[in-house]
């Protein structure tokens, strides 16, 4: 094969969620594009290489010191959401239910990976519960068994500080069929149930 078609091939490989079949269509399609479309592109991800960095506050994505939530005075800032990546932040703004503050930690505990608490931005959170008039964390970690423990981990530093504690809910999709759920999922489902 063409070394510099192996090349864009082995380097969209190492992006996450993209197999060797995706990472061939994806080429393709670039080659089929024209120069200015592949020229723009590589100058967007420069730019975000160059221009983005962690808030300081938060630790969401940002141009400036700080974050567009962080600096919105209109957020309620005694509601503090505890997120492992900013791409969460961009999930939970996406339905319009969370007008609070966010603190991302930068992944989750995995002693199997050697991620420990200091590996993690937990001693920020704790220095921001305690600076901060926070009456209550919303944790929203993944429902993984990592994201499980990390949750439960923080539930157990923050409750100390008489500070509410809350886990998002989890269970079935919307429009999805109760048959085709995994039993992990109804059986949170059924733990996470509300009066109607």
């Amino acid at each position: 094969m063409v070394k510099t078609l192996d090349r864009l091939l082995n380097e969209l490989v190492k992006l996450p969620g993209i197999g060797s079949k995706t990472a061939q269509r994806i080429t393709f399609y670039l080659l089929k594009t024209n120069s200015e479309f592949a020229e723009n592109l590589a100058k967007a991800i420069a730019d975000a290489k160059r221009n983005l960095h962690f808030c300081s506050i938060c630790f969401n994505l940002t141009e400036d010191d700080r974050c567009d939530v962080c600096k919105d005075s209109s957020r309620d800032r005694a509601l503090l959401c505890v997120v492992e990546d900013a791409s969460d932040i961009m999930a939970i703004e996406r339905s319009r239910q969370f007008n609070g503050l966010y603190h991302v930690l930068g992944g989750v505990l995995s002693p199997l990976d050697h991620i420990g608490p200091d590996e993690l931005k937990i001693r920020e959170l704790l220095n921001r519960l305690n600076q901060e008039q926070i009456t209550e964390v919303v944790i929203a970690t993944n429902p993984t068994t990592e994201g499980e423990a990390t949750a439960f981990y923080l539930a157990k530093l923050i409750k100390p500080l008489g500070i509410k504690v809350t886990r998002i809910a989890r269970g079935l999709p919307i429009g999805s069929d109760l048959d085709l759920a995994d039993d992990m999922t109804v059986s949170k489902a059924i733990e996470g149930r509300r009066e109607i």
